[in-house]
């Protein structure tokens, strides 16, 4: 609050009289710091002599100046006059709240200090009430919307100034603090001065003194806020009154300083009371060429490849406003040759380029650009590997991301199928973390905070299934048990019965599995325990007292027995009883034997069918409980004379198509299937002789 000088910010309504009259007076716009040199008393003197002995101001007023000032949020207010010369002796009176001009002439002021002591005067918390002391009046208590009217005067009519400061908890009404009608701060024009932050900006001109149009200026100052004028004055209190405004371009030299002044205007209300709040700056003109300034830009040599792309518009060879071209050497600035017409992307090594610098007004200067590469991102090829996928055993899910690569912390990566791919930034793989690939290549772009990048290479390599060379399938009797062994050389062992073990004992027929641990990765292998296949007895033939067995399947060689104790290699059994007998066959397994009940029938070799009831026929009847049994008589010839079935019941008298054969000797055979489950063909074959009587 103790700004003095450099912005003024003031309540303005439409000007007919001097600031020293109350019904022109100065409105004041916010809590801002304020200066002012009255020159009189005004068209309208308030506090006439020698009414003004009884107003408070001894002898009315002198040198004044009025302030109107509306309260915008409720508290104490202070403020402090300091006069520009310490001898001056400054008074003041503050009327209101909410008094118009018109009734001042007749009315008490609410605070007045009329001392005759020097230095400052005004309001203050050190005192309270309506106290006033040699120079100060206590502070006033203030409601939001109130407006007062200040008067300050200069009991000695000097050509001297005073500034005023506010302060308090409360604050004045302005439309410099509202965001949504100053959105933008407004832009002094010129640069601060090197030396003096203090002093007026500073506009740079080549040549001084010159013509100069102020209007260019505005757009500038404005900086995007709406609703505001500008005027141009050669003098502080020009710039306050908004009088003598510069409307044409005028010479302009080094010395003088200008002042520009920003006035608010509601488009919607007239009657606003921040209506004509204004603020003022300063500038003034400074002759000299324009300074560049050399600088270092910085590009990506991504991958290594020697060059990068540099924009060189970024450098920060010149603050101001101007035009400028580059140029690859300095002969070619000098010559206006070579021009670089794509400045926003120069692709280049590492070298110096040259910028010539002009301003609107001509000024013109050169600069040079050093063109530098980041720092190489360093990287290295690395190799992933990952266990095959149990579906597809070529391929594995491997996670790019886990490569190191590259020693820094966390860089960002993006991942590519290809070279090609990498190097053109295109058809990125947006899952690393689960990339499906046979053995092959993958590349991956890792890039520093400067976003530069270099690309290594990924070797991605699948871990097949190794699976036990020892484990094999087995086949063993069904009775039996067996052990199965995975081998040595795993880390671990896990069978699908529970063990972990590399061996299983006492194992029947069954499908087992074993998961095998090598490294990291898990193979799944399978086993099974066969039973061996049993032998068949398949046919069975029957001649006299010997039989010969026939069997097929299971393995090879066979053991025959007919008590299942004593075994021989042959399948043929002589000497056997009529009856019934047991045959037992195993094959090379030796698991339990496989048997067939094998009936051999009484033998008969000659009938007489002569009707005497003694061997009259041949009688098989016995043999009808056999399944399929048929009773068939041959000639000698092979040809068949007879068939003896379930309709015959199994006999023969001798006889063909109704008619006696002759006497003489026949073929016959007996077959059926034995009651057993695989119904085992059994063939009974023998001769005999029939005598006929003619």
């Amino acid at each position: 609050m103790k700004k003095l000088l450099l912005f003024s910010i003031l309540f303005l309504y439409q000007i007919y009289y001097s600031q020293s009259d109350c019904v022109s007076s100065i409105p004041v716009c916010g809590n801002s710091d304020l200066s002012y040199t009255p020159t009189g008393s005004g068209n309208t003197q308030e506090l006439p002599i020698p009414a003004g002995e009884n107003l408070c101001l001894k002898g009315g007023e002198h040198f004044s100046v009025w302030y109107a000032f509306t309260i915008a949020t409720s508290g104490t207010l202070t403020f402090t006059i300091n006069p520009n010369v310490f001898t001056d002796d400054y008074d003041f009176a503050v009327y209101g709240p909410n008094l118009p001009c018109s009734s001042i002439s007749g009315a008490s002021p609410i605070r007045c200090n009329y001392s005759g002591a020097d230095g400052p005067t005004g309001l203050t918390t050190t005192l309270t009430g309506t106290a006033t002391d040699a120079a100060w009046s206590a502070y006033m208590d203030v409601v939001a919307g109130q407006t007062y009217y200040l008067l300050v005067d200069n009991f000695l009519s000097s050509a001297n100034g005073f500034s005023l400061t506010w302060g308090g908890t409360a604050t004045l009404t302005s439309a410099f603090n509202n965001p949504a009608i100053t959105p933008n701060p407004f832009i002094t024009p010129g640069v601060p001065n090197a030396i003096d932050p203090t002093a007026p900006n500073e506009i740079l001109k080549c040549v001084l003194p010159t013509m100069f149009d102020f209007s260019t200026l505005t757009t500038g100052i404005l900086n995007g806020n709406t609703n505001f004028t500008i005027t141009y004055h050669n003098n502080p209190n020009d710039a306050i009154t908004g009088q003598n405004p510069i409307t044409t371009p005028i010479m302009v030299d080094a010395v003088t300083v200008y002042y520009y002044r920003l006035k608010y205007t509601d488009p919607t209300n007239p009657t606003n009371p921040i209506n004509g709040c204004f603020q003022t700056g300063k500038f003034k003109f400074k002759q000299g060429n324009i300074t560049a300034s050399n600088v270092t830009i910085y590009a990506c040599n991504n991958n290594n490849v020697g060059t990068g792309s540099f924009n060189l518009t970024t450098a920060p060879v010149y603050s101001g406003t101007a035009t400028k071209k580059y140029y690859p050497t300095l002969n070619d600035l000098n010559a206006g040759t070579n021009e670089i017409t794509t400045p926003a992307n120069y692709i280049s090594t590492q070298k110096k380029v040259y910028v010539k610098i002009t301003t609107n007004d001509g000024c013109s200067t050169t600069a040079e650009i050093t063109l530098t590469f980041y720092p190489l991102v360093v990287v290295n090829d690395a190799t992933i590997e990952s266990c095959f996928i149990e579906e597809n055993i070529t391929t594995a899910s491997f996670d790019l991301t886990s490569a190191n690569v590259s020693t820094l912390t966390n860089p960002q990566k993006k991942f590519y199928a290809t070279l090609a791919n990498a190097i053109s930034g295109t058809n990125e793989i947006f899952t690393p973390t689960n990339y499906i690939s046979t053995n092959g290549v993958a590349y991956v772009r890792v890039y520093s905070p400067d976003q530069c990048y270099s690309i290594a290479k990924l070797t991605l390599v699948v871990l097949p299934p190794v699976k036990s060379a020892v484990l094999k399938d087995k086949t063993i009797c069904m009775e039996d048990r067996t052990t199965l062994d995975a081998g040595p050389g795993f880390v671990s062992y896990e069978w699908s019965t529970g063990a972990t073990t590399q061996t299983i004992q006492g194992v029947p027929v069954g499908a087992y599995w074993v998961k095998l641990q090598t490294g990291k990765c898990f193979t799944l292998q399978k086993v099974n325990v066969y039973p061996s296949d049993q032998p068949v007895i398949t046919n069975i033939d029957i001649t006299n007292n010997t039989i010969t067995v026939t069997a097929n399947g299971g393995t090879a060689p066979y053991k025959y027995s007919l008590d299942g104790i004593k075994w021989q290699d042959s399948n043929v059994f002589t000497g056997l009883p009529r009856g019934e007998n047991k045959i037992y066959v195993k094959d090379a397994f030796d698991c339990n034997p496989v048997e067939v009940q094998v009936t051999v029938p009484n033998l008969l070799n000659a009938i007489t069918p002569n009707g005497d009831n003694v061997n009259d026929y041949i009688d098989y009847s016995a043999l009808a409980y056999k399944k399929n049994l048929v009773f068939i008589v041959y000639d000698r010839y092979g040809n068949k004379l007879y068939e003896a079935g379930k309709i015959r019941d199994y006999k023969w008298d001798g006889t063909a198509s109704g008619k006696k054969i002759l006497t003489g000797t026949y073929w016959y055979s007996i077959s059926w299937n034995e009651n057993d489950k695989n119904n085992t063909q059994t063939k009974y074959s023998g001769w005999v002789l029939v005598k006929n009587r003619e």
